[in-house]
């Protein structure tokens, strides 16, 4: 959603997207990369030299003021305590990262609260708000590459993204009993200080207190056993793999809960707000199956357990959330729940590193159903496609290509089927034998790391032996119905 923002309707209307603003330091924009440091005019840290200014955004052309420059993170270190009765959370994020270049002044992507107090290694820090951005001028310049931390403390009531009709609203989003997190595509920054874009993965840790009673929910397997105190509650949760900021979540509130394993022996977490409780044995039971069957197709499961969150909160959508896809207030089917685990390889294990690129992430999902209809008996894969392709020739479909996905309508629903027919294309072109391995090397290659449509047609060709820039160029880029390929 958001990577997978995938729409309840058989026939899904996928969603669209809107982009942030830049400001600098005097207009609301942040100075640019490789400007000398201005005085810093607020908070506590000592004056310091020049030196280069980390980017206010990461380098997405068609978002470019998502993310930021300068570093890459390691680790993410969350410790939040939200009461939902008054819809308030402090928090402390620790964060882990590498200097990418000297780095005088760098930037946090975070929406709303008051922030008071910043350190890095330990030293008092200065810090600006602009919109949306939070600059950090550290005591001293952080050399080039070296390690450092960060430590953020904030408060205040969380604000979710209200973005078009199509879009919805995303991020931290409060709901009667606890709060309901689902952060595609920019989202991250409603809840905790972070570099909001999917080209910088990391780890995190996950500290969440909550009023007794209440259970939260967040990425990984569970650290320990839950400890009370005083009314409240505190789940430690550890994702050890590397994860993008929108994939992040602190879903909380009241659930119901069945843990097992799948029958190859990955951990299973189902959770269902009591509302749901009739769907919980079959969320178990299916995404138990769509796990172990995907790793038949794309290769071993790549993260270290496996489930899915059914929350009392009208979304629309469901969103991939790494190990713990969440359903926003609906009973989701197994083309659903098939889709957004499939994700689980493309788009969580392998990640874009532009907005672009979506396809790699909708339309491998998006054929994962086809498949998993053809696994089960219902409909082949060259049914469906040829379903789709029945469109006429004016069709929305074919006026929208799928390999460059629009900032202003990124979640369009031709990134979902046409790229998913992209891949049938290539199917028939190249063969099953061919096609599956490719999916499977793929994978392999790529496990945790980043990939781009040139790299997948780049690979397609190796294995294959044939040429077929047309192929994915009248699939892909061109804004017409596919009539040879």
């Amino acid at each position: 959603m958001a990577s997978g923002r995938l729409a309840i309707a058989a026939t899904a209307t996928f969603l669209g997207i809107l982009g942030t603003v830049a400001c600098s330091a005097s207009s609301g924009e942040s100075a640019p990369a490789g400007d000398v440091l201005p005085s810093a005019a607020a908070g506590s840290a000592p004056a310091h030299a020049p030196g280069r200014i980390g980017a206010p955004g990461i380098g997405d052309p068609d978002f470019p003021t998502d993310g930021n420059g300068g570093y890459d993170v390691d680790r993410y270190r969350l410790k939040i305590d939200y009461d939902p009765a008054a819809k308030q959370l402090s928090g402390v994020t620790g964060i882990e990262a590498r200097a990418t270049h000297d780095l005088a002044k760098f930037n946090l992507d975070l929406r709303g609260f008051e922030v008071s107090r910043i350190t890095v290694d330990g030293s008092p820090a200065a810090f600006e708000r602009f919109k949306d951005e939070l600059v950090v001028a550290p005591a001293k310049t952080i050399p080039d590459k070296a390690r450092f931390t960060v430590e953020v403390t904030y408060a205040g009531e969380p604000k979710p993204v209200r973005g078009s009709s199509n879009l919805g609203t995303y991020g931290f989003i409060p709901t009667e009993d606890g709060a309901f997190v689902a952060c595609e595509p920019n989202g991250a920054k409603t809840w905790f200080p972070s570099n909001d874009h999917p080209a910088d993965k990391a780890r995190y840790d996950f500290e969440i207190t909550v009023p007794e009673g209440l259970t939260a929910l967040a990425n990984g397997e569970l650290v320990g056993r839950p400890k009370s105190a005083r009314g409240k509650t505190t789940f430690v949760w550890r994702e050890s793999h590397p994860m993008v900021s929108y994939l992040a979540t602190a879903t909380l509130g009241k659930f119901e809960l069945r843990q097992g394993k799948t029958a190859t022996g990955i951990p299973n977490l189902a959770a269902v707000d009591p509302r749901y409780r009739a769907a919980l044995d079959d969320l178990y039971t299916q995404s138990a199956k769509a796990t172990d069957y995907w790793a038949t197709v794309f290769g071993p499961y790549p993260f270290s357990s496996t489930g899915g969150v059914i929350d009392d909160f009208s979304a629309g959508y469901a969103l991939e959330n790494q190990t713990k896809p969440m359903y926003g207030g609906f009973t989701p089917d197994g083309s659903i729940i098939a889709h957004e685990l499939a994700h689980q390889w493309f788009g969580n294990s392998l990640s874009i590193k532009r907005w672009r690129d979506l396809w790699l992430n909708e339309g491998f999902a998006t054929y994962a159903e086809w498949l998993w209809s053809e696994h089960n008996g219902d409909s082949t894969t060259e049914k469906i496609f040829r379903g789709h392709y029945a469109a006429a020739p004016d069709a929305a479909i074919w006026k929208y290509a799928p390999g460059r996905a629009k900032p202003e309508d990124l979640f369009n629903s031709s990134v979902y089927n046409r790229g998913g027919m992209t891949l049938h294309a290539l199917r028939q072109r190249i063969g099953d034998p061919v096609f599956f391995k490719l999916l499977k090397t793929w994978n392999a290659e790529h496990k945790y790391g980043y990939v781009t449509t040139e790299e997948f047609v780049a690979l397609a060709e190796k294995l294959s032996g044939k040429q077929l820039d047309r192929l994915f160029e009248v699939w892909l880029f061109t804004d017409r119905k596919p009539t040879e390929w």
